[in-house]
């Protein structure tokens, strides 16, 4: 689903981040290091020392063009690492890109792993959601707003036909505000490869998008993300608000439908000024036609019915 290019070595990695380890004094006694799978912004490094292993978030520079606001990452992953849900923070030099923060033992997970462990996901997001805010918000129709106005002014190629259904998205966002509950800090990016099952809890890592968002956006793009079945989205509605609740279930799945729609233009965005050897338009497209299918759909009208309750 997403690159998985061959590693740098460890006297690339050296050769490459040496000097900029070296000006952190919690990095300077390192004795190896190991690039980590994923990260279409960021590298990630594992950086081993006697004391304890850290993991170097290192920025690139497409950042501020697909909405990441690292001092804002840096706060928010604060935070969550405040309630026992994200990783330690340790450094963060915002001119160099550096974000540093603790190693978490565990495995993260695949989409497999996600659908066979919707409650505990659904308890880390509570820990999470019950937060203090944010130094930020997160508004999916408002990026993808911003998305939009970047590939036209840029030039960017996106689906022919992205804006016949721009009066659809108008009405949706009307409908979302109709019973939406509080903002509550948000991951935004929950990517299977985004939770670490430590084996006692679930973290959930990578602040890149985070802000106060609508609970229902999360749960929805996680079930997006992963790929899941419809039945999975209920239940993890179900594990999340501890009751059946057929209008959050609805919301949370037009939040996802949304999203897929959003998150094309992040893919032409990348596809024109990433230099990750890797098909984002064909990752864009696939979530552009489903959201396409879906949009108008029967389903969708009945979702929107049952949203608006």
């Amino acid at each position: 689903m997403y690159p998985d290019p061959v590693p740098l070595s460890q006297s690339e990695i050296e050769n490459s981040y040496g000097e900029l380890f070296d000006s952190v004094a919690h990095l300077q006694s390192r004795t190896a290091v190991l690039e980590l799978s994923g990260g279409l912004t960021n590298k990630n490094i594992k950086v081993m020392t006697p004391e304890r292993n850290y993991v170097a978030r290192i920025s690139t520079n497409e950042s501020s063009l697909l909405a990441i606001d690292r001092k804002s990452e840096f706060e928010n992953s604060k935070i969550a690492a405040s309630v026992g849900i994200g990783a330690e923070v340790f450094d963060f030099l915002p001119e160099k890109g550096l974000l540093v923060i603790g190693y978490l033992e565990g495995h993260t997970l695949d989409s497999l792993g996600v659908d066979m462990n919707l409650e505990r996901i659904a308890k880390s997001c509570r820990t999470l959601h019950e937060a203090p805010n944010f130094v930020r918000e997160f508004n999916m129709f408002d990026i993808q707003k911003n998305y939009l106005k970047i590939v036209q002014e840029q030039g960017f190629r996106i689906p022919s036909d992205y804006l016949e259904i721009a009066d659809q998205i108008y009405d949706l966002e009307r409908i979302l505000k109709i019973n939406a509950g509080p903002l509550v800090a948000c991951n935004n990016d929950l990517l299977p490869g985004n939770f670490i099952d430590g084996g006692e809890k679930i973290w959930l890592i990578d602040y890149e998008y985070s802000g106060n968002n609508d609970r229902c956006f999360e749960l929805g793009n996680i079930w997006s993300e992963a790929k899941l079945g419809l039945e999975s989205l209920e239940k993890l509605v179900t594990f999340y608000f501890q009751e059946d609740r057929p209008d959050q279930y609805a919301r949370a799945w037009l939040y996802a439908i949304f999203a897929k729609y959003g998150w094309t233009l992040w893919a032409s965005i990348q596809d024109s000024i990433s230099t990750i050897d890797f098909d984002f338009w064909s990752w864009g497209m696939e979530k552009y036609e489903d959201s396409r299918r879906l949009f108008g759909s029967m389903l969708f009208k009945e979702m929107v019915e049952l949203a608006s309750k």
